[in-house]
């Protein structure tokens, strides 16, 4: 009993070692060289052109402004960006999720017909593509050309995220859904009551994957659409980004710079604007990413 008592945790009982601060100190450099540009620029959309003129390298403005932001949103323009990109993410998020899951559930399992040659066919697109001109001959056919839903199909599957869900899906014990076919189970109901329940660290990971992708979407809203109202936020940014840029390097002055625009200051609040909700999006998936990522990237 005494012997038990006296015993401590391992954690507890292991001393740090040479190794061990030199880890500590290179992780501790590492964060700072991350974390410090990443405040940089947070302080710089709160700056004054004067001030950041100054002193680039801001870690704390003495007088805090919101001209930046107000700039940022002073036409409207961005919150028609947010709200076109929300659409992107309400209505291709799940489109994405379900072609990629029961694409990859089929191409995981052993009797699926025609296996090989789909896997082939889908593998050959990660290297090989016919490019830009046509897949808008193939948008312009189906008359979706000025309309979200040709970003949307644009980028509504991966053959990297199919591959990875296919790999995770491997990884899953054959006797269960043999047993749930003797219990009389169809592969849609083994697929949404047997499989997905069991795969969330790989359904959380491909959800970031295109949760990312179509918030930072904007090469193909570049090519399909032409109407200002269908822009989303990636397009808006960039036109408001562009716009400051020329009226500032047209100014003849310090002062016209900072009445007409503060160009470097209104860059900092869009990068703040474009990260700040994907941010609070990751943190929900985080500890499922790695997991995800690990297991679906080793083919079993």
């Amino acid at each position: 009993m005494s012997t038990i008592a006296r015993k401590k945790p391992k954690f507890l009982s292991n001393k740090m070692t040479f190794i061990d601060y030199f880890i500590l100190f290179v992780l501790s450099v590492m964060a700072l060289l991350i974390l410090i540009p990443f405040w940089n620029v947070i302080m710089i959309s709160f700056a004054t052109p004067k001030e950041y003129a100054e002193n680039p390298l801001l870690m704390f403005p003495k007088e805090f402004t919101f001209d930046s932001y107000t700039a940022l949103f002073a036409d409207g323009s961005i919150l028609t960006g947010y709200w076109n990109t929300t659409k992107l993410l309400v209505i291709g998020l799940p489109l994405s999720l379900f072609l990629t899951t029961s694409m990859a559930y089929g191409l995981s399992r052993n009797k699926f017909p025609g296996k090989k040659l789909i896997f082939f066919l889908v593998l050959f697109t990660m290297i090989f593509n016919g490019g830009i001109v046509p897949l808008y001959l193939v948008m312009k056919s189906l008359h979706l050309t000025g309309t979200l839903m040709s970003v949307i199909l644009a980028g509504s599957f991966s053959a990297f995220n199919m591959i990875l869900m296919m790999n995770y899906f491997h990884s899953l014990p054959e006797s269960l859904m043999e047993s749930a076919r003797l219990d009389g189970a169809g592969e849609w109901r083994i697929l949404f009551s047997v499989v997905l329940p069991l795969a969330a660290p790989i359904i959380a990971t491909i959800t970031l994957f295109y949760g990312v992708a179509y918030w930072n979407s904007w090469y193909d809203a570049m090519i399909f659409l032409r109407r200002q109202d269908q822009l989303p936020l990636q397009n808006v940014l960039r036109a408001i980004i562009v716009e400051s840029s020329t009226n500032a390097s047209n100014a003849s002055s310090v002062e016209a710079v900072g009445k007409n625009s503060f160009s470097t200051g209104m860059k900092m609040a869009a990068v703040v604007v474009t990260m700040v909700p994907i941010m609070c999006f990751f943190p929900l998936l985080q500890k499922h990413f790695a997991k995800g990522v690990l297991t679906g990237a080793i083919k079993t």
